[in-house]
């Protein structure tokens, strides 16, 4: 079984092949040392845009310091010299399960700017999930809220959970596997995967919430392109990825 037939992969590459990045991205630095895991997109003395593997943390835990893109990123600023001052700055995150676009700041200032305005920032992520939507668009709106283990879910009580917006487009189906197009409107913990989850479209390999599947190794969520003002100039930028294979060719486990 594929996800990868000739009428899904020209839909495919027509809607969400390569874009082309908006802002005028300084040229490639010949030998410049690329952090392991994340790809720099684009590098200014405001910030960083990268894509980022699946499997590697945004920032560190308790039990997790350096396999982050955090610090791969300063140590790529500091060109590996230890007592360098240069820094990056955590803007926003995503799930160490998923992949895609991450910008970091190189500045406290630029930080700010960007936070201020990450409401407004367009956000677009791609999905496999396993059924197929009632309509070919529309929106999950739910409170969402996190218990006391880590799990998000949505509540009726607007008092306990945030209101949140999960808006997708159907690009392609093949064989009870259906691509989206997601449009992030409100960017709450694990927002895509609890509402799609529970209108009965888990993402293909969302252990968490989608229950384990023979065969699938990760979790078909990536962060496809994002679009904001630039935190210095103030002018409109957008960013876009490359599109991982698995969203143009997968075997999901075959049923019994």
């Amino acid at each position: 079984m594929t996800v990868g037939d000739a009428t899904l992969f020209r839909l495919f590459g027509r809607i969400v092949g390569r874009d082309e990045v908006a802002v005028k991205e300084k040229k490639k630095r010949r030998g410049r040392h690329q952090p392991r895991g994340v790809l720099v997109l684009h590098e200014d003395r405001d910030m960083l845009v990268v894509d980022k593997a699946p499997g590697l943390l945004t920032m560190g835990t308790d039990r997790e310091k350096v396999e982050t893109a955090y610090y791969r990123l300063t140590d790529y600023v500091r060109k590996g010299n230890p007592k360098s001052r240069e820094r990056v700055y955590i803007v926003h995150r995503l799930d160490r399960e998923a992949s895609g676009i991450l910008v970091f700041a190189r500045s406290v200032a630029a930080k700010e700017n960007l936070q201020a305005q990450w409401d407004r920032v367009e956000k677009h992520y791609l999905a496999l999930v396993h059924g197929v939507p009632p309509e070919s668009e529309g929106t999950f709106s739910s409170y969402l809220v996190e218990n006391g283990i880590h799990r998000v879910h949505s509540t009726t009580d607007p008092k306990q959970g945030k209101l949140s917006y999960t808006a997708y487009t159907v690009l392609g189906q093949s064989r009870g596997v259906t691509l989206l197009d997601i449009h992030l409107l409100t960017g709450r913990k694990h927002q895509i995967r609890v509402h799609l989850a529970e209108h009965n479209l888990p993402i293909v390999g969302d252990k968490k919430y989608g229950g384990k599947r023979p065969g699938e190794r990760r979790l078909a969520l990536h962060a496809k392109s994002l679009a904001f003002e630039h935190p210095h100039s103030g002018e409109r930028c957008s960013f876009a990825t490359q599109i991982p294979r698995i969203f143009s060719r997968i075997t999901p486990p075959s049923s019994s």
